[in-house]
């Protein structure tokens, strides 16, 4: 958490919860313009802190804060039962520099033999290493996930790696507000995931560009905290610079008792703070706006973008549609590449792989969800379905459970945790021309391989449609309620 407690509002002044955040790790203006801000925790993966390193040790520096930075292995890591670092041999070199670097410079290191490793963007919150108010980075650009926390997540490129590895700063523009409020209750089987993929469509892929975005709303309170976490790492989808969802007494109780969070009387000390991490009545947003979530259907996406996305009851559209002319070309592309016709309805597209996992929904809740949707049924024949766990610690409490015995039974792979599917660059590819429905956050072209075809959706429609053999409405009857 910061040194200083959050920023107070002056009289006159009503400030969000992001200014308050921002405004306690602000460290100085600079003559460019730009904000410098203290990073309290920063989080490493593989792929894109190995040139960094290098690059520190080049210019003859060393790590400023090794006490605050944590560095994972998950982007190359072999997800294959009982695998080790050397399983990948693509992914064998980054590894072992990985944990080369991590010695050299003593900082805790969870490789693949670690019971604390995962996909950073899950062990973040459940190691207690994000917290509510904090500012973390992370070389990923779904460190936004964190501010399903109440915290500050920014994803960073190779060089602002190397910079907040050298000075625990990073040099940044302050990102402009907005604020997306979700009135109404969600219906059955409307989950997070189906929210963010709504906003996505409903407002588009730039609609946030440059912001720092709080989700609000009464459907935003009831959502549970790994809800919350989803929502916001797909903020990066609607161009967002980051989201969040101020904390509250769920936060507090997520928090309490994670390995490296506050404990006694300093746990009670930091909540003292954490509570006044609202926005005030009366604060200015540049953008504000609002979804009804009685109107959400479970969603799916049949396009190249989280823009190309309609409710499970709804077709393909036809590019004509569209107002706009770029935005016809495009859809026009993307349902090309996808392989559809312009009308068609999205329940029943065949597919060939169910991928559930990813830094968006590899948590217990999204297993569990997906669990209750397979349990006493069978995968439909042909179909490759597979679930990744986004940590070794959700993957023992699933098992703990007896989730993975719902998984196998019902012909799913029940794999170990890292990125698998979500990215290319591990040996979990879709193969070209292979339709595949994830619970990932991105469904560009060649996101999972070359020529591959992603459509995404929640845990719940993913197992749904691993069962159908198509893309189907997890609502139909003989669905558990």
């Amino acid at each position: 958490m910061p040194e200083t407690a959050p920023a107070q509002s002056t009289p006159g002044t009503a400030l969000t919860v992001f200014e308050k955040i921002w405004n306690a790790h602000l460290v100085r203006r600079l003559a460019d313009g730009r904000d410098l801000v203290f990073v309290d925790r920063h989080v490493l993966q593989e792929t894109t802190s190995a040139q960094a390193f290098d690059r520190l040790a080049r210019a003859g520096r060393a790590v400023r804060h090794p006490e605050l930075t944590v560095a994972t292995q998950d982007h190359v890591v072999s997800t294959q039962p009982g695998r080790d670092a050397r399983t990948n041999p693509d992914g064998r070199e980054l590894l072992e520099l990985m944990r080369a670097n991590a010695l050299a410079h003593r900082l805790r290191h969870f490789g693949v033999d670690d019971p604390r490793q995962g996909i950073v963007h899950v062990i973040a919150p459940e190691l207690g290493l994000a917290l509510p108010g904090c500012l973390l980075a992370c070389g990923d650009s779904h460190t936004s996930t964190v501010g399903g926390l109440g915290a500050l997540g920014i994803g960073v490129g190779t060089s602002e790696v190397e910079h907040v590895l050298a000075t625990q700063t990073l040099a940044l523009t302050r990102p402009r507000t907005m604020r997306i409020t979700y009135q109404g209750a969600c219906g059955p089987w409307v989950t997070a995931k189906d929210l963010i993929l709504c906003t996505a469509g409903a407002f588009g892929i730039a609609a946030a560009q440059g912001c720092a975005v709080e989700y609000a709303g009464p459907a935003i309170r009831a959502l549970a905290v790994e809800a919350r976490l989803t929502l916001c790492n797909m903020s990066i989808e609607i161009g967002a610079r980051l989201g969040l969802v101020a904390p509250d007494a769920a936060t507090f109780a997520y928090v309490r008792g994670r390995e490296m969070a506050p404990a006694g009387a300093a746990f009670e000390q930091a909540v003292a703070w954490w509570r006044q991490l609202r926005s005030d009545p009366g604060a200015a947003f540049e953008r504000d706006v609002v979804l009804d979530c009685t109107r959400v259907a479970p969603q799916v996406t049949w396009g190249t973008t989280p823009q190309d996305v309609a409710g499970i009851d709804g077709h393909v559209p036809d590019p004509a549609s569209f107002a706009d002319a770029a935005r016809r070309t495009l859809a026009a592309a993307a349902i090309a590449y996808m392989g559809l016709r312009p009308g068609m309805p999205l329940a029943g597209i065949p597919i060939d792989i169910a991928f559930i996992g990813s830094c968006t929904n590899g948590r217990l809740s999204d297993l569990q969800a997906a669990a209750a949707v397979a349990r006493g049924r069978r995968v439909a024949p042909g179909v490759r379905a597979l679930v990744v766990p986004g940590s070794t610690q959700v993957r023992r409490a699933a098992e703990a459970e007896g989730l993975h015995h719902v998984f196998r039974d019902a012909g799913f792979e029940w794999r170990e945790a890292g990125c698998s599917m979500c990215v290319s660059i591990n040996e979990d590819i879709v193969p070209p021309g292979a339709r595949c429905i994830a619970t990932s956050n991105r469904n560009f072209e060649n996101r999972q391989g070359p020529r591959s075809r992603t459509h995404l959706a929640s845990p719940a429609m993913v197992a749904a449609a691993a069962l159908a053999g198509c893309i189907t409405d997890v609502r139909s009857p003989g669905r558990p309620a």
